[in-house]
């Protein structure tokens, strides 16, 4: 399999996670969304939205969009879950990843912040007040549901979660460690995010996300 990334796009970054606790082996091919190189013939000639990352099959097929690639790694690869074996629990780690995904990072994503900044011409630091607010935001409701879920595994009878639901990382770590890493960037702590804080410090020690870390990447800079 090749991988179409960017070191730092938190979409790539998920999969990367995946990848690697799958233990799946990839190529990395990069492309670089501050040069443009999403957008010249050769990767938007193959992929619609232009958009990182993409999954090269090694039958041919190319795969886009992170949850969609991570969904089909998990039904074709499902030694290594990275969802539970219950509908409940399933729906629960969706969800978390979602709130990520579809809610934090559409609206802080590199083509949302050149808009801001190019098109409508707002300050630096203005751009980095609307990421602040809205990654901010999504984390804080990521952490109160959090403390929901941990208060039905209570009642339950479940032990307490180690990583966002249960005792192994799944599709919702996949997602969260990345948002948090590009929240930092901006400037956010996890000071008042404590569930956060310690999920996204046991994921970091695991090996699956330090090789997937945008430093461990080849076109790291």
């Amino acid at each position: 399999m090749k991988l179409h990334s960017y070191f730092r796009s938190s979409a790539a970054y998920r999969v990367r996670i995946a990848l690697h606790l799958k233990g799946l082996p990839f190529d990395y091919v990069p492309v670089h969304l501050l040069r443009g190189e999403h957008r010249e013939a050769g990767y938007a000639g193959r992929v619609g939205d232009a958009l990182l990352p993409a999954l090269e099959l090694d039958e041919g097929p190319l795969l886009t969009q992170s949850m969609a690639i991570i969904e089909y790694l998990e039904e074709t690869h499902s030694a290594v879950p990275l969802l539970p074996a219950d509908a409940l629990g399933r729906a629960h780690v969706r969800a978390l990843a979602q709130m990520i995904a579809c809610e934090i990072h559409p609206l802080n994503n590199l083509r949302v912040l050149k808009y801001l900044v190019h098109t409508l011409q707002v300050s630096e630091d203005a751009k980095t007040q609307w990421y602040q607010h809205w990654a901010g935001s999504g984390l804080a409701a990521v952490e109160r549901q959090l403390g929901l879920l941990a208060e039905e595994r209570r009642a339950a009878g479940l032990p307490e979660s180690v990583f966002c639901w249960g005792d192994a990382p799944g599709l919702a770590d996949c997602c969260l460690v990345p948002q948090v890493f590009n929240a930092r960037r901006f400037g956010l702590t996890l000071d008042a995010l404590p569930r956060i804080a310690a999920i996204v410090e046991r994921c970091e020690a695991l090996p699956a996300f330090a090789l997937a870390h945008p430093e461990a990447c080849p076109d790291h800079q």
